[in-house]
């Protein structure tokens, strides 16, 4: 996935360091370095994921239809959670995507704008925490509640539950902790998300003083600011009344657009993360392929995991072309490469890490995954972009590296046991639905 798309049928990628020191063909400089046997492997850069949800794979499935499981999800993070629950989630989470070969992923932290834990620090840090020691890399978009309802919380003890009052402003200030804790240059990072609010909500002082502090705090600490549900003007709107975006932001969704959204993302530079499996692409289109053509960045997502999406970018790359190829009633739109693009440097991009991720090329950092493709669904094995992108699924992944460290070889977890990260989140989620009251 470099600038030229070279396949390389006889290749090697040599790391030191957790970066790629070369790539080339025949046989690596390094004779004495320790060797991964790639025979029969498609070898590409780790798939980047630029918008999906911390909590979802704990609350996958509760409600037959996503309204009343956004009902209970937002009841679950808000009642029935504890930092416990984030740390088990969290596991559950990295190993689904470390098993998929995503070795980067943007995640808002919670389940919609109303919703985020972030009135104290421990459950962001229990989450983050967790990514880090299962090896992945990852952004965490946090953020304030909208201040127009009244936000109560349960904090849980050994002796039960407090409920506690959560305001806006207490939460920007944990963000603010939270991005100096992290930093910007680890692989677990600190994005700042807001709701997205319409033109008649920003005439509400409340909003517009909420937006304003927020978009501050990310230009102040350098971190990206990451909005998830655009839709029908609403960009337009908060450039206008705010000056809301610039290169980096990233909009989730973007559907039924209008010209002035599409303006204002040209001016301000503002990227976008494209969700084909997401609920929001049925209610309405997002215009990836004229977005593209404009100039304007346009990265997959996944909305992983509920109520019914997985963190399996192969399906969303299959989906994005289906999407698309039926609006125009057109096969040939987003053919193989580019959807392979928008999945490991389109998304390098949208996240502002093009210089670190996204390809294998000397300098950048070693996020590598192995595709075994002496499989029938892949076989023959002649034009390898165009089985990955419509054959090929995360059950596929081989073996998945992040920074040079094996995370996971022959599809099992190299530093990891599988089963009790599996227990722990069974365990948490038999807690978290006994407190909810769902049992």
């Amino acid at each position: 996935m470099d600038a030229e798309h070279r396949i390389l049928s006889r290749g090697y990628v040599l790391v030191e360091d957790g970066r790629i020191v070369a790539v080339g063909e025949g046989a690596p400089p390094a004779a004495s370095a320790e060797r991964i046997d790639a025979t029969g492997m498609v070898v590409m850069p780790g798939f980047v994921d630029t918008h999906a949800h911390a909590g979802h794979t704990l609350t996958k499935g509760l409600g037959s239809e996503s309204e009343t499981w956004m009902n209970i999800a937002g009841r679950i993070y808000a009642e029935a959670v504890d930092a416990e629950f984030w740390a088990a989630e969290a596991a559950l989470s990295a190993l689904e995507r470390i098993k998929c070969g995503t070795t980067t992923a943007a995640l808002l932290f919670g389940g919609g704008p109303d919703i985020m834990r972030t009135e104290a620090p421990e459950a962001a840090l229990a989450h983050l925490t967790t990514v880090a020691d299962m090896g992945a890399r990852e952004i965490l978009a946090i953020g304030p509640n909208r201040p127009t309802s009244d936000h109560v919380y349960r904090k849980y003890t050994r002796d039960g539950h407090a409920e506690i009052r959560v305001s806006p402003e207490a939460q920007l200030d944990v963000c603010a902790e939270l991005i100096d804790a992290f930093g910007a240059g680890g692989n677990q990072r600190i994005a700042v998300s807001l709701p997205v609010f319409t033109a008649k909500e920003l005439e509400q002082q409340s909003v517009y003083n909420l937006s304003d502090k927020t978009r501050n705090l990310a230009r102040e600490k350098g971190v990206l600011f990451i909005q998830d549900g655009h839709r029908d003007g609403s960009i337009a709107a908060n450039a206008e009344a705010l000056e809301l975006f610039d290169d980096l932001s990233l909009l989730a969704h973007c559907i039924e657009l209008t010209e002035e959204d599409i303006a204002a993302l040209k001016r301000t530079g503002a990227k976008v993360a494209h969700n084909p499996s997401a609920l929001m692409s049925v209610y309405g289109r997002c215009p990836a392929t004229e977005l593209m053509e404009s100039g304007i960045v346009v990265s997959l997502g996944t909305d992983a995991a509920a109520p019914d999406r997985s963190f399996d970018m192969f399906r969303n790359m299959f989906q994005a072309h289906r999407y698309h190829a039926r609006h125009f009633k057109d096969d040939a739109v987003l053919p193989p490469a580019q959807l392979l693009d928008m999945a490991t440097m389109g998304g390098a991009r949208a996240l502002s890490m093009e210089s670190e991720i996204g390809s294998l090329e000397p300098g950048k950092r070693a996020d590598i995954i192995l595709v075994n493709m002496r499989q029938p669904h892949l076989w023959p094995s002649a034009h390898p972009v165009q089985r990955l992108a419509r054959f090929a699924s995360g059950a596929d992944v081989d073996t998945t590296i992040v920074d040079g460290r094996i995370l996971m070889r022959g599809r099992k977890l190299v530093s990891h046991d599988e089963d009790a990260i599996l227990d722990r989140a069974e365990r948490a989620f038999r807690l978290m639905i006994e407190r909810a009251g769902l049992g």
